[in-house]
C-alpha cells in the first residue's frame, strides 16, 4: 500500500502562504504521492488562484456539504489511489511522512494510520497553555502514546485511511468538530478487528496564529468541542464515544493540575499555577458544552455541519433551544 492520494482542504485565501508550504512539503516526500488534491470549500477566488498556480496538483471545489468533512469527501471522490492521506492547509509534514505512514499498511487489518501534530505558535506557546489541551488547536496532546500504538481515533490534521474503508462508510458525516473522531469510532464498530495505528515519527507541524492563542479563544473552543462530543456520543453511543475521554479526565487532567501546582512550589513558576487553572477551567467549559449540546442535539449537530441523510439515519431529536 505505497500509493497515496494526499488531500489538502482549504477555504481562506488569507492562508495562501500556508497552503503553498503544505503543498511543497507533500511534493518533497521520499515516497512521492501518486496524487495531490487541493479541495477549495466555498471560495471561488481561492479556487481560481489554486487552479492557476498549482500546475502539478489536482484542484477541485467542494461539491459535497459545506465544511471540512464534505471537503474531505470531495477529495476522496477526486482521487483514485488506494490510500488517502489528509493534511490541513496550514500544516507541513516531514519529508518521510508518507513513507512512515505506509509501513503499517503491510498488515491487512490496518484500516488507517496517522501521525503526530506539533503546534507551530506564531508568537510562541503562551506560558499558561497546558500541553494536555493542545487538542484545542488541533494538535497532539500530552496523554497520547509516545510510541507507535493502536488508537481509537486519528487526528484530522494528519491521518490516512484505505480507500475501501472510506467508501464503505460513505466518508465523513460532520463538517466541523470531531468529524474524524466520529468516523474512526464508526469504523471500529463496523469492523472490530480493523486497526488504527498512530506513528508519532510521521510528524506534521500545525501553524497556530496569535488569534487562537488567547484565553477567551481557549475557553470557547473547549466549550465547542464539548458540544461536538455530545453529538458524537449520540451518533455512535456513549460507551464508544466517551471511553477515551473518561480515561483522559480521570488520569491525564488531575496529573496536569498537580504538576502545574508543583512547578510553583518547587520552582516558583507562577505560570505553573496558571496552567493548572487553565486545565480546571478548560474542563469546566468542555463539560458545559457537552451538557448544552446534549440538551439541543439537532441544533448542535447543525452547527457542526451535519446534514440529514449524509450516510446515516441521524436520529437527532430536538429537545430544547439551548445552543452549544
Amino acid at each position: 500500500m505505497s500509493q497515496f492520494a494526499v488531500v489538502i482542504c482549504a477555504h481562506d485565501e488569507r492562508r495562501w502562504p500556508h497552503l503553498q508550504a503544505a503543498v511543497d512539503s507533500v511534493q518533497r516526500q521520499t515516497l512521492p504521492a501518486a496524487e495531490v488534491v487541493v479541495v477549495v470549500d466555498g471560495n471561488e477566488t481561492l479556487l481560481r488562484r489554486a487552479a492557476s498556480e498549482f500546475t502539478a496538483v489536482i484542484v477541485v471545489p467542494n461539491d459535497n456539504h459545506p465544511g471540512l468533512g464534505g471537503a474531505r469527501n470531495s477529495g476522496v471522490s477526486a482521487s483514485v489511489a488506494p490510500v488517502v492521506a489528509f493534511l490541513d492547509d496550514d500544516a507541513i509534514v516531514v519529508d518521510r511522512w508518507l513513507e512512515l505512514l505506509a509501513t503499517p499498511y503491510a498488515d491487512p487489518d490496518v484500516a488507517g494510520v496517522g501521525g503526530s501534530i506539533e503546534p507551530r505558535w506564531e508568537l510562541g506557546r503562551p506560558p499558561w497553555f497546558p500541553p494536555e489541551f493542545d487538542w484545542v488547536v488541533g494538535c497532539t496532546y500530552r496523554g497520547m502514546p509516545e510510541g507507535v500504538s493502536q488508537v481509537r481515533n486519528l487526528i484530522g490534521c494528519n491521518m490516512s485511511y484505505r480507500r475501501e474503508v472510506l467508501e464503505a462508510l460513505n466518508g465523513f458525516r460532520l463538517g466541523y468538530g470531531c468529524d474524524e473522531t466520529e468516523f474512526c469510532i464508526r469504523l471500529g464498530q463496523r469492523w472490530p478487528r480493523r486497526k488504527l495505528i498512530y506513528v508519532p515519527e510521521a510528524a506534521a507541524s500545525h501553524f497556530v496564529p496569535a488569534s487562537r492563542a488567547t484565553f477567551s479563544r481557549f475557553l470557547s473552543r473547549c466549550y465547542f468541542e464539548g458540544g461536538s462530543k455530545a453529538v458524537v456520543a449520540h451518533l455512535v453511543g456513549r460507551n464508544h464515544g466517551l471511553a477515551l475521554e473518561r480515561a483522559y479526565t480521570v488520569s491525564t487532567l488531575p496529573r496536569a493540575v498537580v504538576e502545574g501546582a508543583g512547578a510553583l512550589v518547587r520552582q516558583g513558576e507562577w505560570s505553573g499555577i496558571r496552567r493548572s487553572g487553565a486545565v480546571v477551567l478548560g474542563f469546566a467549559a468542555a463539560s458545559a458544552g457537552y451538557v448544552a449540546g446534549s440538551l439541543s442535539l439537532a441544533e448542535s449537530a447543525e452547527r457542526r455541519g451535519w446534514a440529514a441523510g449524509n450516510g446515516s439515519d441521524s436520529r437527532l431529536p430536538r429537545r430544547s433551544r439551548v445552543r452549544s
